[in-house]
């Protein structure tokens, strides 16, 4: 399947270097579709965060990746 604007993704966060945090997948919206990268709004607990090149991870666990939201 290939993104396209306006779908919902998972976002999948690096987390802190420090461990305070750790990775969390993440709610996003597709703002725009490039060739090998996407657009995100992404939405977190606390706030909103726009980043325009992301790419798609291979597993749900890369952080700083996009993937396809899980069957439940």
């Amino acid at each position: 399947m290939k993104p396209t604007v306006g779908r919902i993704v998972h976002y999948t966060s690096f987390g802190t270097p420090g461990g305070e945090y750790g990775q969390e997948c993440r709610a996003a919206i597709v703002t725009c579709a490039n060739d090998h990268t996407i657009g995100l709004a992404i939405l977190n607990p606390t706030g909103m965060f726009f980043n325009d090149e992301i790419y798609e991870g291979k597993y749900s666990t890369d952080g700083g990746t996009w993937h396809w939201p899980e069957r439940a």
